[in-house]
């Protein structure tokens, strides 16, 4: 190396990720502010004290807290929200686990983790994922699924299916599930809660230490990019604490979809109007991948979250429901009676309305124009949203769904409160004029034109007449608005996963800029980046490897 060349000396080292932190400080920081980067190099007072201290409680976290408690190591999990669970327990219960799983055995599906290897990394999707991780899934997937099964995890005697777990016609999928009762216990009656709760009473038996609405600050490393991770930082009603890990810090805080800064790394056009899929129960704020990007870490798998592929479009999704903030059911989907039992019930405030039969709305943009065939569904549906669509901000703006009394009697609907948020989600009017003029939301920047709407429904009806829409092919029309009261509900699209984040090894270890591991790091689920898998399988087994690797890690002196 000649004497002027600096790319691995430590000044060149520091002062390239000071300039990188200062890149993404005000843009990207959320939760965590770029002035509460960590003391480092000093001695610090530590209010609480643990072998392994695992952030986030949900489907990477208690696995993980499982896994390095039954590596004899001492286990505090803290989780900013009230309860434990995450996305996870509001999920469908969809875990993609094979390699030769005894259910697997059982229905005489021939697999094993070679198969799943060489699957996954051929497969379209999956072709921009980091084989080392995918390597590392596939051979702890068995030991993953036999895992849950020891926690009381309980599947149903049915065979696996083709769903989430790589090509379609491979049989690697399960689903856990959930009588649908909607409580304190489980917030949505979401599948999820059959996985999240036998979890939380194995990890609580074991005696991991499960702190509640406590937000982790940022990390404690030896030096600012050098050294260990010591430990964590975080707030507690309004305190601030000190938390020591002796052997290591498990990052499962569940990606950064929440984060609107963050999200638009890599996606500029991904603006604020753009709810996500699971909160209002959980947000995924981006706080465990800024926290580590402010001690150096990478992040991974860009890719993953940009390329058209099947894994991608659980990014941004359809709404599964309309008229409601979230686009997924609240409180027990199409049981209204249910959502006073939820504790998100103030909330959420409207379950919001499935949609069984599109020939019963249109789609319109924040201009009162149809831009979208309305069965269209993944990138044929969601990049006609995402396009100006009449507006001059870098998004798409808000999309409603129109539709009239007809349409209502049609689908079944009640259109009031639960299963509608009237408060800027859900909209009506006793003529088109009347209704575009009500249409008052933060996200809607200009008013809906009514003579545009007015036009928009005109033009729709004639297609009707005709049996053929000659904008955007939607399949043979087939009924008219025209009957009030007429109504606009919220249909704009979801963000879900996140495919991309913090730069793991196959043993769950974080790295940095440089491709060397962080010493006492570890990330799991979708914290963790370079793997294009969708759904819960990938969060609970890289949460076991990262438990287990980080309670077996050396302890610091």
């Amino acid at each position: 190396m000649g004497k002027n060349d600096t790319r691995d000396t430590p000044l060149a080292r520091r002062d390239f990720v000071k300039k990188a932190a200062a890149g993404i400080g005000a843009a990207a920081l959320g939760g965590i502010s770029a002035r509460e980067t960590p003391a480092v190099g000093a001695a610090r007072h530590w209010d609480l004290t643990a072998d392994v201290v695992v952030v986030g409680a949900g489907a990477s976290g208690l696995p993980a807290s499982i896994e390095a408690i039954q590596n004899g190591a001492a286990v505090i999990a803290i989780e900013q929200n009230h309860d434990i669970g995450g996305h996870g327990i509001e999920s469908g219960g969809n875990i993609a686990l094979g390699g030769g799983t005894s259910l697997q055995k059982k229905y005489g599906i021939v697999d094993s983790p070679d198969a799943m290897y060489r699957d996954l990394i051929a497969w379209h999707d999956y072709r921009f994922s980091d084989r080392e991780v995918v390597r590392a899934f596939c051979d702890e997937s068995v030991p993953s699924f036999d895992f849950l099964l020891a926690h009381g995890v309980k599947f149903p005697d049915i065979s696996p299916n083709g769903a989430d777990g790589g090509p379609q016609n491979v049989m690697r999928s399960q689903t856990v599930r959930w009588s649908g009762e909607v409580s304190a216990y489980a917030p949505n009656g979401g599948n999820g809660t059959a996985l999240m709760r036998p979890l939380e009473a194995s990890a609580r038996k074991l005696g991991v230490q499960i702190l509640l609405q406590h937000s982790m600050t940022g990390l404690v490393r030896e030096g600012k990019f050098s050294g260990r991770v010591l430990g964590i930082t975080a707030t507690h009603e309004g305190k601030t604490l000190n938390i020591q890990a002796k052997k290591g810090v498990v990052l499962s805080t569940g990606g950064h979809t929440s984060n609107v800064n963050f999200r638009r790394i890599f996606d500029p056009r991904l603006t604020e109007e753009y709810q996500v899929v699971g909160e209002p129960w959980s947000r995924q704020s981006g706080d465990g991948e800024i926290a580590a990007m402010q001690v150096g870490a990478s992040l991974w798998g860009v890719a993953c979250q940009t390329v058209e592929t099947q894994a991608r479009s659980h990014i941004f999704e359809k709404p599964y429901v309309i008229g409601n903030q979230f686009g997924y059911p609240q409180g027990g989907g199409h049981r209204g009676e249910n959502l006073k039992d939820s504790p998100i019930a103030g909330i959420a405030r409207g379950i919001g309305l499935f949609v069984a039969d599109f020939q019963n709305v249109i789609h319109v943009n924040q201009v009162g124009r149809r831009f979208v065939n309305e069965f269209a569904s993944s990138f044929d549906w969601w990049n006609p949203c995402l396009e100006s669509n009449g507006g001059w901000g870098e998004g798409g703006g808000p999309i409603w769904a129109i539709f009239d009394a007809d349409a209502v009697k049609r689908e079944n609907w009640t259109c009031t409160h639960p299963f509608v948020d009237t408060d800027g989600w859900f909209f009506t009017g006793e003529s088109l004029k009347e209704l575009a003029g009500n249409i008052v939301s933060k996200y809607q920047k200009q008013p809906l034109p009514g003579a545009a709407l007015e036009e928009t429904v005109a033009r729709y009806n004639r297609f009707v007449d005709g049996a053929k829409d000659d904008d955007f092919a939607k399949p043979a029309p087939k009924y008219k608005i025209r009957t009030p009261p007429f109504f606009a509900a919220w249909s704009t699209p979801c963000l879900h996963d996140c495919l991309s984040g913090l730069r793991i090894n196959g043993k769950a270890q974080v790295m940095d800029l440089w491709g060397k591991v962080i010493p006492g790091l570890f990330s799991a689920g979708e914290t963790a980046g370079g793997f294009n898998e969708h759904g819960l399988a990938r969060a609970i087994v890289f949460g076991r490897i990262a438990g287990r690797e980080a309670a077996r890690s050396a302890e610091h002196a």
